[in-house]
């Protein structure tokens, strides 16, 4: 694994544990996608950081839970005030 990944994963952990962001949040914020941020933060950060990846898996598997209720409320939004029923 070269520098810059290691890097990377560092940042993208701290990020996520610092604003309990979600994986496509922290992809659109560093430009990388989704495949690239979990990868590094499951995979790299584990050999890195064994601390910071527990504390990321935690915040990931929070945002795994809920994301059934986010995409209710996003359905909900996007059908606001139309005349669907």
């Amino acid at each position: 694994m070269n520098e810059t990944a290691r890097i990377r994963s560092v940042e993208l952990g701290e990020y996520i544990v610092k604003n309990k962001s979600t994986v496509r949040a922290a992809a659109k914020v560093f430009g990388i996608s989704k495949s690239t941020v979990h990868t590094d933060v499951t995979q790299k950060l584990e050999e890195i950081d064994p601390g910071l990846s527990r504390e990321v898996r935690e915040i990931l598997d929070i945002n795994k839970a809920q994301r059934h209720i986010r995409g209710g409320i996003a359905t909900r939004e996007k059908y606001k005030g139309s005349k669907m029923r």
